[in-house]
């Protein structure tokens, strides 16, 4: 089912998948990624050591951890547990040396907001992709705030922060529903005098607001507005980090799309904010069942059982508007499941996929049109057209983590044996484990 391709250029990093007949069994997944880089940077701002267990073992998360080490954070692992010490908001160190964020734009966003009120300067830089996203979405309100905040002539990476303390309170209106920019903001909030609001289009995930207040932070919030109360000490924790369901996605919608597939993700976090995408698979007619549901540190948490069955032949899948950002990161693995199923989907609106580790218009359109289906790129999405089964392709991860487990999922249900150029290890961004645990549940 898979293998390293032995006719390519990088036979160490191109991946052959083939069709197989079911994916059957159980899989717990790390923790989530969201949740992990959130949780490491407001324990470094607690007082006290806090433990936190199944933390992702993506190498964005790291690349959180590295950063945090150099403002003079202590941090150990052992295994999946982190353990950090934290001196509270005012203790950070001026670094050494530029922090790196590699290709995590998590860990520069948010970052950026916890150095806009520490009163010295700091540099972030980041990989290739990392440096041609956009930054100033995240700069203009740490401006607004009181921090320096320079970045390159295309506005983009690399940041120069020179904070301040204590920064202003601000009431912000996101431009965009972006849950960095809140976070970002949030984080900020700490150091900052009064109280600092932040109001959304829509409704991000919600993960920072939960963990702040976890943490002893004085927080409201609604589906419009969060609201900070500024020079509040944070306390240590202890948490479990849920099984990260971004990743899952991939899993349930191969299951999704092969009749017979009987598995089951333990312990996955089912916040509501992320969970768009289970709600949309069903509305395609995926048998799909959450149980043993409860809160683990103020996050629902509970396991997915997914059987797969004859989907629906004539539904037509439409993304546009508010749906777009709760979908985000599945937009192209519901492309690559549409297109499986031979069913029509049209994305509107989600110009935002152009500057994640790819432009992920561009990619998903690439390769599904190698795999045979009709499928038209528009500026803010595409239009993909009903028809009939995929063919196995020589494909392309564009050094992107989700195109690479979305085309995998699509090569399981294909016919013939699908090469995926940067695959192999691509994935380690966010679930380096992925080819082993497919590889478990895969008949």
């Amino acid at each position: 089912m898979l293998a390293n391709a032995r006719d390519t250029d990088d036979i160490d990093d191109t991946m052959a998948v083939s069709p197989i007949r079911r994916l059957r069994g159980e899989l717990r997944l790390p923790g989530d990624k969201s949740i992990s880089h959130r949780a490491a940077m407001i324990a470094s701002l607690a007082r006290g050591q806090s433990i936190l267990e199944n933390f992702s073992t993506a190498q964005d998360c790291a690349a959180t951890i590295d950063c945090l080490r150099a403002l003079g954070v202590r941090v150990a692992q052992s295994e999946s547990t982190i353990i950090v010490e934290g001196n509270g908001i005012a203790e950070l160190q001026t670094p050494s040396q530029t922090l790196d964020a590699q290709n995590s734009g998590t860990t520069m966003r948010l970052l950026a907001g916890i150095l806009a009120g520490q009163p010295f300067t700091t540099t972030i830089t980041g990989d290739l992709s990392l440096v041609t996203r956009p930054m100033r979405r995240v700069a203009e309100p740490l401006r607004m705030m009181g921090a320096e905040v320079e970045l390159d002539a295309r506005d983009c990476a690399p940041l120069r922060i020179t904070g301040r303390r204590p920064l202003h309170s601000i009431n912000y209106q996101t431009p965009i529903a972006s849950a960095q920019i809140k976070s970002a903001v949030l984080l900020a909030a700490l150091a900052a005098e009064g109280i600092t609001t932040v109001a959304e289009p829509v409704q991000t995930r919600d993960h920072t607001e939960r963990l702040l207040r976890e943490f002893g932070a004085q927080i409201e919030w609604d589906e419009k507005a969060v609201s900070v109360q500024g020079g509040v000490e944070l306390q240590s924790r202890q948490l479990v980090i849920p099984g990260d369901i971004s990743s899952a996605a991939f899993f349930i919608a191969a299951a999704a799309s092969l009749p017979g597939s009987d598995l089951v993700i333990r312990e996955v976090g089912l916040n509501p904010t992320r969970t768009h995408f289970l709600a949309t698979l069903k509305a395609l007619g995926a048998d799909i069942n959450v149980t043993e549901e409860r809160l683990e540190a103020g996050e629902p948490v509970g396991s997915i059982h997914v059987r797969g069955v004859p989907l629906k032949e004539t539904t037509r899948l439409d993304i546009s508007g508010a749906s777009v950002s709760n979908l985000i990161d599945e937009l192209p693995l519901l492309a690559f499941l549409s297109a499986s199923l031979g069913c029509e989907m049209t994305l509107r609106d989600a110009g935002e996929l152009r500057v994640k580790e790819s432009d992920r218009i561009a990619a998903t359109v690439a390769n599904l049109s190698s795999m045979g289906a009709a499928i038209d790129e528009r500026v803010d999405g595409w239009r993909l057209e009903a028809g009939g089964k995929l063919q196995g392709a020589y494909l392309s991860a564009f050094n992107d983590h989700r195109i690479a487990m979305s085309c995998a999922a699509a090569a399981l249900s294909a016919s013939g044996t699908s090469q995926i150029a940067g695959a192999r290890n691509s994935v380690a961004v966010s679930l380096p484990e992925f080819w082993r645990l497919l590889e478990t549940v895969a008949e």
